[in-house]
């Protein structure tokens, strides 16, 4: 058996990209995208009737130059989730423009377009997960979402009281970015290389996923952000992992053995303590936590540029400029 399938009988294996055939060729649970994933598939000729649909979209939805890119925007990622939800049983995560980070109501209004589109192409709220960056305002707009029954996925995770916080504001799920946390401390300690027993990105999933099943949370744990096939083995039996087509294959390549390393039944001994946040300490644990500091704000700027990426290419498209 390869490692794919052995990693499937422990873990849910997500997909992390946009390209349909690539989704449709590892057979994952669930998907997610975001706007540089889109942007790549969004050129390719396959896709460019998705596009087309979206640009009319936008070109109906409004007279405004900036109103109408928005909408085709938002018209764009949903088209692209309804054809991946086309071929996969669970569930895709659409991401809300990280330029709206620190805008919780603007989150909030974000999150129910989105939902408002996908219901108007027939596609339940249940299989949607909102994709947020996991700052205070985005955790405070995602306990909102899910109490209206709009599920979350909090994006760009890095400290452990960012994955605290979610959990008790009822988030479905976080997304800790194993390999971020990897270049990092990579670049700190002037290495090439940190071996996967000494890794700091696979040791924060393995912390938050025993505090999390420790104290009973239902939020569940997505390893992201991977840079090698060693880390995502290494976090066999964590909830889900979101993989990239390269490491897709590559562990479908191998048939190397694969031990579940995250087991529910060790966290009553290896979870910590439970913390008490409020928005101080939550900002303030944050800000003692340089790398945490530092990846959140170097993500939330890199995804924003990667929208206005998108919105050029939707520009271009929309015979208009930005």
């Amino acid at each position: 058996m390869n490692q794919l399938d052995q990693l499937k009988q422990h873990t849910i294996v997500v997909a992390d990209t946009g390209d349909i055939d690539s989704i449709a060729r590892y057979t994952p649970r669930d998907a997610t995208t975001n706007p540089s994933l889109l942007a790549k598939a969004a050129v390719m000729d396959g896709y460019q009737a998705l596009v087309d649909d979206a640009v009319e979209f936008g070109r109906e939805a409004s007279a405004d130059e900036s109103a109408r890119i928005d909408a085709t925007i938002d018209k764009l990622f949903v088209n692209f989730g309804v054809e991946i939800l086309r071929i996969i049983p669970g569930r895709v995560s659409t991401e809300v423009s990280a330029r709206l980070s620190f805008d919780t109501e603007g989150t909030v209004r974000k999150a129910e377009r989105l939902i408002e589109l996908y219901d108007r192409a027939g596609i339940p709220a249940e299989r949607i997960l909102i994709k947020i960056a996991a700052t205070w305002e985005g955790i405070r707009a995602a306990e909102r979402l899910e109490q209206r029954g709009i599920h979350c996925n909090l994006t760009l995770l890095f400290g452990f009281g960012q994955a605290v916080a979610c959990a008790d504001a009822g988030v479905t799920l976080i997304s800790p970015f194993v390999g971020r946390i990897y270049d990092w401390f990579k670049a700190k300690r002037g290495v090439d290389d940190i071996p996967v027993a000494d890794d700091p990105g696979v040791a924060s999933v393995t912390r938050i996923y025993h505090y999390y099943r420790k104290h009973g949370y239902a939020t569940e744990v997505m390893g992201a952000s991977f840079r090698k096939a060693a880390q995502v083995t290494a976090l066999a039996g964590c909830d889900l992992l979101t993989i990239s087509p390269q490491l897709l294959e590559e562990l479908r390549g191998s048939e190397a053995p694969i031990d579940r390393a995250l087991d529910p039944t060790a966290s009553s001994e290896l979870g910590e303590a439970k913390w008490s946040q409020d928005e101080d300490s939550f900002r303030w644990e944050l800000n003692e936590d340089a790398m945490a500091t530092e990846k959140l704000a170097e993500g939330i700027r890199s995804f924003s540029a990667d929208t206005v990426k998108l919105a050029r290419f939707v520009a271009e498209r929309t015979s208009a400029t930005v």
